[in-house]
């Protein structure tokens, strides 16, 4: 119970100040109940904190994932691919990202082009060991990308250095690129090479994270919006 208390203590430190303040002791001490009313409170916190950071970033960002939409629609309209890279979480949102343009799950919606570069695993360990981990999305990059695709970086720090060489990499292609970031943007908020990046303003990568998601299903919406005036009127034939 006391490393329970202990470790909830770090982790939540807004938990049990007003009482501990009040009664010279830890609230938490010897008091499962109050142990579970504080991490109840804990699940309000958190998910009020959420809110409002979407919140905070759509408002200060609309016009932005608006340019990030018509740069997408742009690459699809020629033909173009999108290429997704991201580390650890960062590549889970890479592959959902990839996996929501191709297999689009909205009746009407036609799936467009798109490859996570974090899921053949066999090309990542070979780099890896061969030339190194910051080079996994660069060579993939190298082989695949063209002019007029679009390449999405995920970072919640906005500093790792394979798909920062990634990014470059696109960018010499000829492919645009557009980056998710976190905190103050790192290094895709300074780099030349990123077209866009969309930054959420939060220390905390859960945050950062819960945002970036709610970003790219809205872009993969407003994508599609952009691309519909393109397809062909129902029963006009191929």
């Amino acid at each position: 119970m006391n490393a329970t208390r202990d470790s909830l203590a770090g982790l939540y430190p807004h938990l049990a100040v007003k009482d501990t303040a009040r009664t010279g002791r830890d609230p938490l001490a010897k008091d499962p109940a109050a142990l579970d009313r504080a991490l109840l409170d804990s699940v309000h916190y958190k998910a009020q904190e959420s809110i409002s950071v979407k919140q905070a970033f759509f408002a200060a960002n609309g016009n932005r994932l608006l340019l990030a939409a018509h740069m997408l629609a742009g690459c699809f309209r020629g033909g173009g691919r999108l290429y997704t890279l991201g580390n650890g979480g960062s590549s889970c949102d890479a592959a959902h990202i990839a996996v929501e343009f191709s297999h689009p799950v909205t009746a009407g919606r036609p799936a467009l082009p798109a490859q996570n570069l974090a899921q053949d695993m066999a090309m990542i360990t070979a780099v890896g060991n061969d030339v190194g981990i910051e080079r996994i999305f660069e060579r993939q990059i190298i082989g695949l990308a063209r002019r007029g695709d679009c390449a999405i970086g995920v970072s919640t720090s906005g500093n790792s250095a394979n798909v920062l060489r990634g990014l470059d990499a696109a960018r010499r292609q000829g492919a645009r690129t557009l980056a998710l970031a976190g905190g103050d943007g790192g290094a895709m908020a300074q780099a030349e090479f990123i077209d866009l990046c969309l930054t959420v303003p939060s220390d905390s990568i859960h945050r950062v994270q819960e945002t970036h998601v709610a970003i790219y299903h809205i872009l993969w919406d407003l994508t599609h919006s952009l691309l519909a005036d393109d397809r062909a009127p129902r029963g006009a034939g191929p």
